[in-house]
C-alpha cells in the first residue's frame, strides 16, 4: 500500500489552496475602502452572517488539537472525549441566551474591556496580559507542532517538520492580515472543507474496519465491529479506578474522570472557552442579537457531528492496530489520525489533507486576530498611543499577527514546551485549565451578581490561577491522596496527581466562595454593575426550536453510550 501522496492528492490540495486565498482576496478587496477603520478590521463591522458566525466558531474551533489529538484521545480512551464536544453544544445554549445579551447591551468588543466596564482597570489589565500568553504560548503552538506533525506524515520521507511550520504560519498570516471580516468568509469554505474531508476519513476508517474484518466494507458494519473489537471504548462515563485497576486504566480516568468531571469541570472548561474568551466570542460581537444567536446555536449543532470526524478515526485506528492491520502507526496516539489517512485512496487524501490544513489555518488566523485585537485596542492603544490613529491602529494590530506567529514558530521548532510528550488535546485543556477557572467565576458573578467587586475579581483572577496550580501539582503532597473531595492516582512515574479536571473545577468552586465572602464585606450598591432586564433573555421562536432539537439529540447520545 502506497502511504505518501499521489500528484492527484496534491492537486486537489492545491485547488483548495488557491480557492481560499483567492476567495480572501476577493473580500478583502470589497471592504478595501474600510482597511484602515479598526472596528472593520477587528471584528468584520457587525457584517458577517448567522451561518458565517456559525462556520467561523467551529473553523476556529476544530484544528489539530482535535484532528490530531480529540482521535489521539479516541484511539486511547474512546468515546467519552466527545465530552468535550457535546458539553461545548450545551455551553453554547447558555452563551447564545445569557452572556451575548449582556455583551451586546453593553457594547463590549473584547473581554479586557468587558472586565474594565464591569470591575477595574487592574482587572483588564492583568487578564488581557494572561490571555495574550495563553493564546500564544500555549494554543499558537500547540495548534502549529500537532498540525505539523501530522502533515508531515503524510509526505515523502516524513522530514519535513520544519519547512511545514514555516508555510502554515505563512498561509495563517496571509489570510489574518485581511482582519476580521475575510477570517470570517474564508471559514465559510473551511469549515465546509474540514466536514465533507473529514467525513471522507471517518468514512474509509469505517469501511476499512468493515472490510479488514470480514464485514464487506459498509460504513455501519464497520461501526458495529469498532463497538465489538473494543466495547470499553464506547462508554460516556469511566468508572472510578480500585486497587487492581491496571496503569492504563488510570491513565485513562486521569484524562476523563468519569462523573466527576461532570460535576465542574466540563462545563468550566467549556463555558470558560465559548463564553468568556476573545477568540470564540469576537465572532458574534459584532452582530445583533438574533444574528449572534442563530450563528452560535449553529455552531452547537456542527459540535453534536465533531467526534464523529475527529474520534471515530482514533478508535478504527485503535481497533485496526490492536489486531495488526495498522503497522504503520508512528508517535504513538497522536499518530492515530494520520495513520488512519493512509488508507485513503488517491485524491480523497489530497482532500483529507485540504480539511486538516484548513482546521490548522483557520484556527491560527483567528487566534492570531485575538492576539492582535487584545492587544492593540487593550494594551497598545489604552497604554502607549492613547491618540493614535485608526490607520495606525490596524498597523500595529498586523505587525502584532506576524510577531506572534514568529514566536509560536520558535517555541514550536523543537517542541521546547513538550507539547508531543504530554498529549496534544491533553496538554491544551490542561494548561487553559490553569486560567479557566477564576476567570468564568469573575464574569459569572460580574454578570449576574451587581454587587460584586473589583477587589473580589482581582482575588477571583489570582486565586483561581494559583489554586489550579496548587491542586493539578502540589494537594497530593500537602492533604493526602484521599480526601472526601478528590482522590490522587499515581502516574506512570508512580507521582500522585488528581485528574486535572476535578483540579479544574474544586478550583473553581473555592475561588466562587472566596469572591462571594471579599464582596459581602464590601459595598452594598456596585455603581460599575450591569443593568439586567428579565425580556433580554427571552428567545424567539426559531432559537427555542433550535435549543430543544440540541438538547434532544443529546440526551439520545448520553442515554446510548452512557
Amino acid at each position: 500500500m502506497n502511504y505518501q501522496l499521489s500528484t492527484l492528492d496534491f492537486v486537489v490540495f492545491l485547488v483548495y489552496f488557491v480557492l481560499i486565498l483567492s476567495y480572501g482576496y476577493y473580500i478583502y478587496k470589497k471592504r478595501q475602502t474600510k482597511e484602515h477603520d479598526s472596528k472593520a478590521f477587528f471584528l468584520a463591522e457587525g457584517s458577517l452572517t448567522w451561518w458565517a458566525i456559525g462556520a467561523s466558531l467551529i473553523a476556529s474551533n476544530i484544528s489539530a488539537e482535535q484532528f490530531i489529538g480529540m482521535s489521539g484521545n479516541g484511539f486511547f480512551v474512546g468515546i467519552a472525549v466527545s465530552a468535550y464536544e457535546w458539553i461545548a453544544a450545551l455551553g453554547l445554549i447558555v452563551i447564545a441566551v445569557w452572556f451575548m445579551p449582556i455583551y451586546l447591551k453593553n457594547k463590549i468588543y473584547t473581554m479586557p474591556q468587558f472586565l474594565q466596564v464591569r470591575y477595574n482597570e487592574t482587572v483588564s489589565l492583568i487578564m488581557a496580559v494572561f490571555w495574550l500568553f495563553l493564546y500564544v504560548f500555549v494554543n499558537l503552538t500547540s495548534i502549529l507542532y500537532l498540525g505539523s506533525i501530522a502533515i508531515n506524515g503524510l509526505l515523502p520521507g516524513q522530514n519535513h517538520l520544519h519547512e511545514i511550520m514555516v508555510c502554515l504560519a505563512i498561509f495563517a498570516v496571509f489570510i489574518t492580515l485581511g482582519g476580521m471580516k475575510v477570517i470570517g468568509y474564508t471559514d465559510v469554505i473551511q469549515v465546509t472543507v474540514l466536514i465533507i474531508g473529514g467525513l471522507a476519513t471517518t468514512y474509509m476508517a469505517l469501511s476499512m474496519v468493515s472490510e479488514k474484518f470480514g464485514m464487506g466494507g459498509g460504513i455501519l458494519s464497520g461501526f458495529t465491529t469498532l463497538m465489538q473489537q473494543a466495547p470499553d471504548h464506547f462508554h460516556m462515563v469511566m468508572d472510578k479506578p480500585t486497587q487492581s485497576s491496571s496503569q492504563e486504566y488510570i491513565d485513562k480516568y486521569m484524562i476523563l474522570p468519569g462523573i466527576a468531571m461532570y460535576a465542574a469541570g466540563q462545563w468550566i472548561l467549556n463555558i470558560n472557552y465559548w463564553g468568556c474568551n476573545q477568540y470564540i466570542t469576537q465572532r458574534a460581537l459584532g452582530a445583533n442579537l438574533p444574528t449572534a444567536r442563530k450563528g452560535i446555536l449553529f455552531a452547537a449543532m456542527l459540535k453534536l457531528l465533531m467526534p464523529v470526524i475527529v474520534m471515530l478515526p482514533g478508535i478504527a485506528a485503535y481497533v485496526l492496530h490492536k489486531n495488526g492491520h495498522l503497522n504503520h502507526l508512528v508517535g504513538g496516539m497522536d499518530g492515530a489520525y494520520s495513520a488512519v489517512l493512509a488508507f485513503l485512496p488517491s485524491g480523497f487524501k489530497g482532500l483529507s489533507l485540504a480539511a486538516l490544513t484548513a482546521a490548522i489555518v483557520a484556527s491560527l488566523a483567528g487566534k492570531s486576530n485575538s492576539i492582535s485585537t487584545i492587544f492593540t485596542l487593550d494594551i497598545y492603544k489604552k497604554y502607549f498611543a492613547t491618540e493614535a490613529s485608526e490607520e495606525k491602529l490596524v498597523k500595529i494590530g498586523r505587525w502584532v499577527v506576524v510577531c506572534a506567529m514568529f514566536i509560536s514558530v520558535i517555541f514550536t521548532w523543537d517542541d521546547i514546551l513538550g507539547i508531543g510528550g504530554a498529549g496534544g488535546f491533553t496538554f491544551i485543556q490542561k494548561y487553559t485549565g490553569f486560567i479557566s477557572p477564576g476567570v468564568l467565576v469573575v464574569f459569572v458573578l460580574g454578570m449576574f451578581w451587581k454587587r460584586t467587586t473589583g477587589t473580589a475579581a482581582v482575588v477571583g483572577i489570582l486565586a483561581g490561577f494559583i489554586l489550579s496550580l496548587f491542586y493539578n501539582e502540589f494537594a497530593p503532597m500537602v492533604f493526602g491522596n484521599e480526601t472526601f473531595y478528590y482522590t490522587a492516582y499515581p502516574n506512570a512515574q508512580g507521582v500522585y496527581k488528581i485528574p486535572f479536571l476535578v483540579a479544574m473545577g474544586i478550583a473553581g468552586i473555592i475561588t466562587a466562595m472566596l469572591m462571594v465572602a471579599i464582596t459581602l464585606l464590601g459595598p452594598k450598591i456596585n455603581p460599575k454593575a450591569f443593568d439586567i432586564d428579565k425580556s433580554m433573555f427571552k428567545v424567539d421562536k426559531t432559537t427555542l426550536i433550535l435549543i430543544v432539537s440540541i438538547l434532544m439529540i443529546l440526551s439520545a447520545l448520553y442515554i446510548k453510550f452512557w
